[in-house]
């Protein structure tokens, strides 16, 4: 990647216009919030994706903010991905499917950083985390909604910064448009310490946003990053996690529906009658894959639990109708590569398991309370998909309708997929077991938990176990 200015003018007659309509249209958003910075400073991929080049984001635009002294936002420098919506609307990136539908994945990417002083130009290491999150969406094929959180694990500038995850918010300046490939709306990175990502995750990510809306040094009205904050607002203002955090779960629950982890399952009931019918980590043999419709309906239970339904449901397994209706080149963003109809659906049947053992790391272990206190107490379900194959494992509580496990049967399967049902009198006993997973201390591996007279075992082991299946 370079930094170049970008070329303004009108095309000459009978010639390809300069900007694509889709590129136009957001520099006339851009031009709407600066007038005067006609030729921002950009960062461009100097290999195009659709050339081969190894990042999605054709150019990042980079403005200077004079902030709005009114309302107490400070100088800032305001950032703008081009690439993730259609640009030019040739199918060279993405396939353009109308004009009444979301432009591409319908999003871009902006990031607002704190102006140091005396600070000249912007640094241009926000344009390499924006190409890394637009690798991901490109890659699975998910994309974000404004609360999603990103959990990054490292300062986003590669400093010692505390800000080292991201949530996801509506850009406060930029509005949606309508461009001749579809619309296109503008979501804001905002960085966040490790405890603000946690709250986030417990709660929801529009509350922690709001909080930290209302302290300047956390962002203030516009979230703008600092990277040099260092306290958390729980730190600036310790009545926020008793008061807002923690009411807000238990009035509330949580809107965090699933993540992407380490874990996988394992049948107690009988051995394995083979290699093919483990349900854990498979080596050396190509493991049973959810099928398609499977797919489908773990995707749709991430995506809907993001959004607050006051009665919890798993989507049905979708119809063939509504598996085509999505445009063919978004393949299934939990399908792994080798996925597609290897066990096909109707062959696989669902099975009833009498005993059962779970095992996730250390990062999805600490999510477990989260699960139970802020989703199965509030009549919802809460999905762990596994990174390192099609194992998926589902909580649900017995207010949600859909689900194969039942009271009679807790412990019931559909291929890799595993489902847990858990009545309320249950979950209080486990949050009272698993207590110590939400200690802020690191908790000493390996730990088990087993609950005989369910016939339920909880492991939580060292990431080796999952990176180095053979140790």
């Amino acid at each position: 990647m370079d930094d170049i200015r970008p070329v303004s003018g009108a095309p000459a007659h009978g010639l390809v216009p300069l900007f694509p309509p889709g590129l136009q249209a957001i520099y006339g958003e851009c031009r709407r919030l600066y007038p005067d910075q006609a030729n921002p400073l950009q960062v461009t991929a100097i290999v195009k994706y659709w050339l081969g080049g190894p990042d999605p984001l054709d150019y990042i635009s980079m403005y200077r903010n004079t902030g709005c002294p009114a309302q107490d936002v400070q100088e800032h420098w305001h950032y703008v991905s081009f690439g993730l919506s259609d640009l030019y609307g040739d199918n060279r990136v993405h396939e353009f499917t109308g004009g009444d539908g979301p432009s591409g994945f319908g999003f871009e990417l902006t990031f607002r950083l704190k102006r140091e002083v005396g600070e000249t130009a912007p640094p241009t290491w926000p344009a390499e985390l924006m190409q890394g999150l637009a690798r991901y969406v490109f890659q699975s094929e998910n994309t974000f909604c404004s609360g999603d959180h990103v959990s990054w694990h490292s300062p986003l500038d590669n400093s010692e910064s505390r800000i080292q995850h991201m949530l996801l918010t509506e850009d406060p300046q930029m509005q949606p448009i309508q461009t001749p490939f579809g619309t296109v709306s503008f979501l804001q990175i905002v960085g966040v310490c490790t405890e603000e990502l946690q709250a986030a995750q417990q709660w929801n990510g529009q509350g922690i946003l709001e909080l930290m809306r209302g302290i300047r040094i956390a962002g203030g009205p516009w979230l703008i990053t600092d990277m040099r904050r260092g306290e958390t607002i729980f730190e600036i203002d310790p009545h926020l996690q008793q008061e807002r955090v923690d009411q807000g779960i238990e009035t509330e629950g949580s809107n965090l529906s699933g993540v992407s982890a380490k874990c996988v399952w394992d049948d107690l009931s009988q051995p394995p009658e083979d290699e093919e019918d483990s349900r854990s980590i498979c080596i050396g043999s190509q493991p049973r894959r959810l099928s398609n419709k499977d797919t489908e309906q773990i995707r749709e239970t991430l995506r809907k639990g993001l959004e607050f339904n006051s009665k919890a449901a798993l989507p049905p397994i979708s119809s063939q109708k509504q598996t085509h209706e999505r445009a063919q080149s978004r393949k299934d963003s939990l399908e792994s590569e080798s996925s597609s109809a290897i066990v096909p659906h109707e062959l696989v049947r669902t099975r009833q398991l009498e005993s059962v053992h779970l095992k996730f790391n250390q990062e999805s272990g600490t999510l477990l309370p989260l699960c139970l206190r802020g989703r199965l107490l509030h009549g919802r379900h809460f999905t762990y998909k596994s990174i390192n194959g099609d194992t998926a494992i589902t909580f649900v509580s017995t207010g949600v309708e859909g689900a194969f496990a039942t009271e009679e049967h807790p412990y019931a399967a559909h291929g890799p997929w595993l489902q847990i049902l858990l009545t309320e009198e249950f979950v209080d006993q486990m949050l009272g077991d698993l207590q110590e997973l939400n200690s802020r201390e690191e908790t000493k591996l390996p730990r088990e938990y087993s609950w005989p007279e369910k016939k339920l075992k909880i492991s939580v082991l060292p990431d080796s176990v999952f990176d180095n299946p053979l140790q």
